[in-house]
Order: C-alpha cells, then sequence, then structure tokens
C-alpha cells in the first residue's frame, strides 16, 4: 500500500527511490505517481503476485491485533481499505477505523470498495502524511500500516508519529514485505520477483515500471531484526515480529506503554 512524506526534508540529503538514490524532497512525488498510476489495478496486482496469499497475512495481522469493541483504528498507508475492512468486519460494527494515504487516487478506490461492501459510514479517508499526520496525540486505540512503510522517505519519523497518535496501551502493528532467512529461498524469491513481476505489471496495468520500483523497494527495506531495533528506538514496548511464508513477510508489533 502507498505513503510517503514530503514534509522536513534536509536540504541536499538524498534517500533511495528503489535503486535509485534520489533528493529526499522527491521521493513522495515518486512514489505518489507509483500508486496512482496503478490505483485503479492495485488489489488485482495484489492478489497476482502474491497467490492470493496477501489475504492470509492481513487476516494474521488482525487475529494478532485482536480488535475490541469500541477500538478506534489509524490504518495509515491504508490504500484501498484492506486492512480497515477487515477490522470492522471482526467488530461488527462495533469501532470505527481511518484511513490515511497521501495517495488521494488510492482512497478513491477504496471509497468505492467501502460503498460495496456496506461500510461507508464507519470509515474515514484522510489523505495525509506518515511523517506528519493530521490527528491529535493521543487519539488511536491502534494503528496499522501495510506495505507502506518502506515507501516513506524517513520510516523512523513514520514510527515516531505512530507513537504519538497512540493512546497509552495503544498497539502498533506494521506488516511489510521483508528477507528470508535461508539464502538459497531468497535468490529464488528475487528470480521471480525480479523477472516475473514487472512483466505482469506491464500486462495487468500497462505500468512495468511502477512495479519494478516496488520489487527494488522491497529489497532496500530493513531486516526483521533491524526494522525490530527501529520499533524499539521509537518508544514502543513489549516489540516483537513474526515471520509469514518463510519470511517473504513479517508482521511487527509494539505497545504504547
Amino acid at each position: 500500500m502507498s505513503n510517503a512524506s514530503d514534509t522536513g526534508d534536509q536540504p541536499g540529503a538524498t534517500t533511495h527511490f528503489g535503486f535509485r538514490d534520489v533528493p529526499e524532497g522527491e521521493k513522495a512525488g515518486l512514489v505518489r505517481g507509483v500508486f496512482s498510476s496503478v490505483a485503479s489495478r492495485y488489489d488485482l496486482m495484489n492478489d497476482l503476485m502474491s497467490g492470493g496469499v496477501h489475504r492470509l497475512w492481513k487476516d494474521a495481522l488482525i487475529d494478532w491485533m485482536a480488535p475490541r469493541p469500541g477500538m478506534r483504528l489509524l490504518d495509515v498507508a491504508g490504500g484501498t481499505g484492506d486492512i480497515s475492512f477487515r477490522f470492522l468486519k471482526r467488530l461488527k460494527g462495533r469501532g470505527e477505523a481511518v484511513v490515511c494515504d497521501l495517495t488521494a487516487d488510492m482512497l478513491e478506490e477504496g471509497r468505492r470498495r467501502a460503498d460495496a461492501q456496506g461500510y461507508a459510514e464507519q470509515l474515514d479517508w484522510v489523505v495525509g502524511d506518515a511523517m506528519a499526520l493530521p490527528f491529535e496525540d493521543k487519539s488511536f486505540d491502534a494503528f496499522t500500516i501495510a506495505f507502506g512503510i518502506r515507501n516513506v522517505t524517513r520510516p523512523q519519523d513514520a514510527l515516531a508519529e505512530a507513537y504519538r497518535v497512540l493512546k497509552p496501551g495503544g498497539r502498533f502493528m506494521c506488516l511489510e514485505f521483508s528477507q528470508i532467512p535461508e539464502a538459497g529461498l531468497q535468490r529464488l524469491y528475487d528470480a521471480y520477483s525480479f523477472n516475473v513481476i514487472p512483466q505482469m505489471g506491464r500486462a495487468v496495468t500497462g505500468d512495468r515500471d511502477s512495479y519494478q520500483y516496488l520489487v527494488e523497494s522491497i529489497r532496500k527495506f530493513p531486516d526483521q531484526e533491524t526494522f525490530l531495533d527501529m520499533v524499539k528506538a521509537a518508544g514502543f514496548g513489549r516489540a516483537s515480529y513474526r515471520n509469514y511464508t518463510l519470511g517473504v513477510a513479517a508482521i511487527h508489533s509494539g505497545w504504547r506503554i
């Protein structure tokens, strides 16, 4: 899912956009362009790329969260609403969710899905920046970000924002592509990712370059232990993670204690 930031960039500082180094101030616009380009076929491509397994990972995130009636969720980089829909379905209408994403086209797709699935009244859709969230301190019970934090210009700043907007006792959860611990399996996964996914993107969305970026961005994201240290550095307690599908994806969890 999408999201990035163009807030507070340091003059002359660079970051990565896939395997390219770019000025920090340019990354958000580049990421926004990627997700605007693929928004209408984003959900279909997720199914095709993962063989539908991404649905199981998202279900696992909700299972681990164990939502309680009355909870208020902030779903950052929430895109087309997959996590929020699952959250609301689990609570049977006894909760609320806010989907925040940098890319308006992704939110428009989400609104259409919400109308079709009957969730329109329980959801708010906000165009916003993961590094400068437009919400008050201590205003949410749970914070999720699924397949979005690797697109943020400075992920540590996004983690700090997550901590800020959570209530004491609130839960942070991040689902992201990660690194397979076994080198041979990682090489097979790399071969599939670099040779198949961009061509699939060309065939389904007419946009090869966006999916080349997505594959590269996965390789640039920190491994599970490194990201766990970042979660702890943001102030979260009881931080841990779980690997899924041999480490292709991981869910990190932490609490504002």
